[in-house]
């Protein structure tokens, strides 16, 4: 009689499993599906977009192209930077797709939008290039993997030893949108609380290309600093005119999101010189060196650190799904918080409980024209920043364990 209780609880077990999808091998679906969502032909084209998918479709490769005997899929879609666009998008990929892991993830009210509907659905999000550290404190969820930087990492590698040096009084230029607002935001608190103050402030909306007006506010300012609180081709823009207008010759001009897409971008005459942080340099050492190449042989340029921080955590999650022995969100996360990332992108690093993904970051130097051997030769590594000192402490809320 026990025999055949037994029997029959097995085959109640069979049933609510074949009834959830959970196929042999504890993957749903009979595959893993990772969505890249960017945005793939505006402003943050270059530093995430095609790329990303292509770092994505590398990492999947060189995994084997499937995890515990099933298949991976890679499918892409462009945000437009919208996240009434984004979130309807990855709304669609997880209710009719399958979808169970998005990667990429870039402007960050985008990003935003989009982590609401992954851990909702109890979904992962593989946050690639957003800036903001909202991911990991006000809006932190037990499925957010937040890997590359953020802003808090950037306002500590760029700004604080700026302020340190002497250069006290700060001029912000911001990128009207959550990004932008956090990055003014952290990096004010930092000038405050090393001496020296903010004299002013002005925001750019999302893809400006005239910032003449900006400019010369931030000039009349009498600041030492003027702080360009943008990315991509915003950044790029607003430096030109910056040099233009002259701005470059009587105040310090720092980029605090600068990608290598962005600095090759440049004339040299006009960034050389400029110090800035990022996490990851194609020509660090042999070991970027190697992964960068193959890289330019599919895309076609240098990879900038979003890509590398796309690959690295793609790895890392198809890993703790073959340890985990299932695709389950929460297993995998588990598995993903337990194992520390070791590769060329991810050193001394481990993810946090809040999911912050804590690893060494560079203050870097873009070199001057005669310093360069090739037009892909643009950064120079002047300081190894340790992770623990780069990012800000866990929240007791976002303690996810």
């Amino acid at each position: 009689m026990k025999a055949l209780k037994k029997t029959l609880l097995g085959a109640v077990v069979a049933s609510v499993a074949a009834a959830s999808g959970v196929q042999a091998g504890g993957i749903s679906d009979g595959k893993v599906k990772i969505g890249v969502l960017a945005d793939m032909g505006g402003v943050y084209a270059d530093i995430c977009g095609p790329g990303c998918v292509t770092a994505v479709q590398m990492a999947v490769e060189d995994f084997g192209g499937k995890v515990l005997g099933k298949p991976i899929e890679v499918i892409s879609a462009d945000d437009q930077n919208k996240p009434d666009v984004g979130s309807a998008k990855v709304r669609e990929w997880v209710e009719s797709q399958g979808v169970d892991a998005v990667n990429g993830l870039v402007a960050s009210s985008v990003t935003g939008a989009v982590t609401k509907v992954l851990t909702d659905a109890k979904k992962i999000a593989l946050i690639s290039t957003s800036a903001s550290h909202a991911f990991t404190t006000k809006a932190c969820s037990p499925y957010n993997a937040h890997w590359t930087y953020n802003v808090v990492a950037l306002a500590n590698g760029t700004v604080k030893p700026m302020v340190d040096a002497g250069k006290k009084k700060w001029f912000f230029i911001t990128a009207d949108y959550a990004f932008g607002h956090a990055l003014e935001k952290v990096g004010s608190g930092v000038i405050k609380d090393n001496g020296g103050e903010v004299v002013g402030a002005v925001r750019a909306p999302l893809g400006t290309t005239d910032f003449s007006s900006y400019v010369l506010q931030a000039q009349s300012s009498g600041a030492d600093v003027v702080a360009l609180a943008n990315a991509g081709s915003d950044f790029v823009n607003s430096l030109k005119t910056s040099a233009e207008f002259g701005l470059t010759e009587t105040a310090d001009v720092a980029g605090l999101l600068v990608f290598t897409h962005n600095a090759k971008a440049l004339d040299p005459a006009i960034a050389g010189g400029m110090k800035l942080t990022t996490g990851f340099y194609w020509d660090m050492d042999e070991q970027t060196r190697q992964w960068s190449k193959r890289f330019m042989d599919r895309h076609g340029d240098i990879p900038a650190m979003g890509h590398a921080g796309a690959y690295s955590m793609t790895m890392h999650y198809l890993n703790s799904i073959k340890e985990a022995g299932t695709d389950d969100a929460d297993a995998v996360m588990k598995v993903m918080k337990k194992n520390k990332p070791n590769d060329f992108f991810a050193r001394n690093a481990y993810l946090r409980a809040d999911g912050r993904m804590v690893h060494d970051m560079y203050q870097v130097r873009i070199k001057t024209a005669k310093e360069r051997k090739n037009e892909n030769d643009i950064f120079a590594i002047e300081k190894v920043i340790p992770g623990d000192q780069a990012f800000g402490p866990m929240m007791d809320k976002c303690n996810f364990k």
